[in-house]
Parts: structure tokens; C-alpha cells; sequence
């Protein structure tokens, strides 16, 4: 397997797994797929962060206003991998309950990835609500 061939198969699996499981209420998955390396940033749909210690407080105040994610789908539009960086940029699909609302939405995402010693890793996502399909 090349690295871009690696890269997306663990965007499809690990990072698609951790997605589903932040709409599902659980950010843990999230926080182990982003770097623990400095700098961090997230420019979310709901909430922004600028470091790591922001940014497990994002994920956890984020994390308790989901539960019972019925459906996560990840549709990238582009990416690439060049050397230890990578990114991609797509639409994701949720079905989820929101402050205790069945919700169904889609986000348009930006994200940036640098490769660590651990593997893939995140350090950067860019998302906003979307009323296109």
C-alpha cells in the first residue's frame, strides 16, 4: 500500500470512526485521532479552538449535545498526501440527535493532517453547516 492509498484508508476507517462516535456523544475516539503536538486549531460550525486544551473542551462540550447517531457518511470531494502532510476536503452526513432533537445535516469540512510517529494525525479542521445537498 502507498501512502496515499494508506492515508485514505485510515481517513475511511479511524477518523470516520471517531466522527461517528462524536455524534454519537463520545469524544474520546476524536481526541486520539488529533495531535497532541502544538498547533491545533479548529473553525467549527458550532465552536472554535486555538490549542489543545481548547480543543478537548470543544470536543467534550460538543460531544454532550449529541447522542444516538443513526448515520455518519463521509463524501470527499479532494485530497492529497504530500510527504508527513496530508488533506481533505468533503461533505459530511450526519443523522443524529442534537440537544435532544432528531437532526439531519451536512457539513462541509476542511481538514489538515500531518503524519507523527503514531501515524496519521489531525491538526487542523475548517466545517460549516451546509444547506446544499
Amino acid at each position: 500500500m502507498n501512502d496515499r492509498e494508506e492515508f485514505l484508508n485510515w481517513v475511511y476507517t479511524s477518523l470516520a470512526q471517531a466522527e461517528r462516535a462524536m455524534f454519537d456523544g463520545d469524544a474520546g475516539p476524536r481526541r486520539e485521532i488529533w495531535s497532541r503536538e502544538e498547533p491545533v486549531t479548529v473553525l467549527g460550525a458550532w465552536r472554535t479552538a486555538s490549542n489543545r486544551q481548547e480543543l478537548v473542551e470543544v470536543f467534550d462540550v460538543l460531544a454532550s449535545s449529541f447522542s444516538n447517531c443513526t448515520a455518519y457518511a463521509l463524501e470527499l470531494i479532494s485530497w492529497d498526501v504530500r510527504g508527513d502532510l496530508a488533506y481533505t476536503l468533503g461533505y459530511e452526513r450526519v443523522t443524529t440527535t442534537m440537544d435532544g432533537r432528531q437532526r439531519e445535516f451536512s457539513l462541509r469540512a476542511t481538514q489538515v493532517y500531518r503524519r507523527e510517529l503514531d501515524g496519521w494525525k489531525v491538526v487542523h479542521r475548517h466545517a460549516d453547516a451546509t444547506t446544499s445537498p
